[in-house]
């Protein structure tokens, strides 16, 4: 599955005031690809979401973390990482180390009793987690039709 994509990484201060940044430049990127101004803010919500959640919990005594926040462009979807460790990484290896949400997972992953990862589940298309360093949240929202088409293959085959 080595498809083109184009890739933008920012990395913020773990502070609030910085995740308006994030939902602004998601916002620009999500337009140019052609989601619809629904899904435009379903993917600012739960992306802002995965970033208040590290901001708030990641780094309680240190005011110097920071939060990665990854966006792949593919054709068909727009993939989202936020990651509270503060490194970059590499989207495509980041992205095979993280495995499916379990909501047996512990209460650390879920954070304010699992109320943002509920929204997060509920507007995106998949969502995977990682806890490793640090928790790496790994968000797909699938452009109108895509995603459709993709399980009509599934089934067909």
């Amino acid at each position: 599955m080595n498809e083109p994509y184009d890739y933008i990484e920012m990395k913020i201060p773990s502070k609030p005031e910085f995740v308006g940044v994030i939902r602004l430049t998601l916002s620009g990127i999500a337009s140019r690809m052609g989601f619809t101004y629904d899904e435009i803010e379903d993917l600012k919500i739960a992306t802002s979401e995965a970033c208040t959640n590290a901001v708030q919990h990641a780094y309680k005594s240190n005011d110097n973390g920071e939060v990665v926040i990854g966006f792949g462009l593919f054709k068909d979807r727009l993939e989202v990482m936020v990651s509270d460790n503060g490194q970059s990484f590499d989207f495509q290896s980041a992205k095979e180390g993280i495995g499916p949400y379990n909501p047996n997972d512990s209460v650390e992953i879920l954070r304010e009793g699992g109320l943002g990862l509920y929204l997060i589940e509920t507007l995106m298309d998949e969502v995977r987690i990682h806890q490793n360093v640090g928790v790496t949240v790994m968000m797909t929202k699938y452009l109108e039709g895509e995603r459709v088409e993709m399980d009509a293959k599934k089934i067909s085959t």
